[in-house]
């Protein structure tokens, strides 16, 4: 089997999933999309209203912010992969409980490595949390970190460039960083 067949497999895994009580109430598991070859890895929360409805990542409104984002680096969607901690939508767009985090981590964890990735950018507080530890964004962001023998990168999640023009700045500067690293 190919690391694309398994990438496939894994995904319709989780689109089947019923590890957590968030299956109930979700139209789609976003399991994520992408390169299998892909040299950076961007994972947010989890998914929002459009992309529950889509089944596909970053498809609103912080999608638009990170394509814009992986466009200035030079790259396009189909390039990197894209994915989030949770596969399903929580309701009301509320922040994930650790129970959630918990089902789901294992298949993030899966896919880094199907894919090996030079690099997992980390969108975002509950991103950080769950993979590489409790920092907080504002003190870690443009940051690199290695762990479990991957490259981390931290930065803002796109909905806080959405709505503060000061982290938008910061986030530019961000990915100005990992455009360098990248090469």
């Amino acid at each position: 089997m190919t690391r694309l067949d398994e990438l496939l497999s894994l995904h319709e895994e989780v689109r089947r999933c019923t590890k957590c009580p968030l299956h109930k109430t979700r139209k789609n598991a976003v399991p994520g999309e992408g390169s299998v070859e892909a040299r950076i890895v961007f994972v947010g929360e989890a998914p929002g209203a459009s992309e529950d409805l889509s089944g596909r990542p970053f498809v609103g409104r912080s999608g638009e912010v990170l394509t814009e984002l992986i466009g200035k680096m030079g790259l396009s969607r189909s390039e990197v992969f894209i994915t989030s901690v949770l596969k399903s939508r929580p309701p009301d767009n509320r922040a994930p409980n650790q129970s959630e985090i918990d089902a789901c981590l294992p298949y993030l964890k899966r896919q880094f490595q199907l894919i090996d990735p030079k690099i997992v950018v980390l969108m975002g507080n509950i991103a950080v949390s769950a993979v590489v530890g409790p920092w907080r964004i504002s003190e870690c962001h443009g940051r690199f970190y290695d762990a479990e023998g991957r490259t981390f990168f931290m930065t803002y999640h796109p909905s806080a460039a959405l709505r503060f023009p000061r982290i938008r700045e910061t986030t530019n500067k961000d990915f100005q960083t990992l455009r360098k690293q990248l090469g």
